[in-house]
């Protein structure tokens, strides 16, 4: 019956993506995550008493969710202050709590690859310590590019690079399911593409960190 409720909501999330989107990719995981929250959030219980394995995760609720998220932020502030001095990342909480973590792809990777630079590896060891003590919270890695290259291509290397930083942070402890690797290419740059300082700020994987909140579990694994 679980198996059944899923492909339901699967189904009918996808119901909305036209065949011709050059978004669908991103949308299918998006569609695929929010209906396994949404599954999580409405099989805690198997109608005789016994908890079933996806409520394990727990969830959220109440003033707890602040509490929860401000003590990760403060966890994380705490193990990468010589990053944030070096300007290789920014953490700021967003609304509805969520924490996000910007990473400078100079720091991260090198030009044109999708291999993680070894110097980067211990910030990496430090972000899974951190999200291992947090368990109730989905992780989206979502990865962008300047407008150098044809935008297909752009989009093919962010992907790439996003699913390096979920392998690796897998790799490391953190549970594979709280993790969905996603690439926007060059589609959402936040400065200009026509100068060098511009792409370098557009260059970068970004880390969203999201509560599970009981009664609304599927809002976690929506994309951000």
């Amino acid at each position: 019956m679980k198996k059944i409720v899923l492909a339901t909501l699967i189904a009918t999330a996808l119901s909305g993506c036209a065949a011709d989107d050059p978004n669908k990719r991103t949308k299918t995981g998006a569609a695929v995550g929010a209906a396994a929250g949404a599954l999580l959030g409405y099989a805690v219980d198997d109608g005789t008493g016994g908890v079933v394995a996806g409520a394990a995760v727990g969830a959220l609720a109440g003033a707890g969710v602040g509490r929860y998220m401000d003590n990760q932020q403060r966890e994380f502030e705490q193990a990468l202050a010589d990053e944030q001095a070096r300007n290789e990342l920014k953490i700021q909480q967003l609304e509805n709590e969520t924490l996000k973590i910007d990473i400078a792809s100079e720091v991260s990777f090198d030009f044109d690859s999708a291999s993680l630079k070894s110097a980067f590896t211990p910030t990496l060891n430090k972000v899974a310590d951190v999200l291992q003590r947090y368990p109730k919270t989905v992780i989206h890695v979502v990865g962008h590019t300047d407008s150098v290259g044809s935008e297909s291509y752009n989009q093919q290397l962010s992907e790439r690079r996003a699913q390096s930083v979920a392998d690796y942070l897998a790799s490391n402890g953190v549970e594979r399911g709280r993790l969905y690797a996603t690439g926007r290419g060059e589609l959402e740059p936040r400065a200009t593409n026509e100068t060098e300082a511009g792409r370098q700020l557009n260059r970068r994987v970004e880390l969203f960190v999201k509560p599970i909140v009981e009664g609304q579990e599927s809002e976690a694994y929506q994309a951000p």
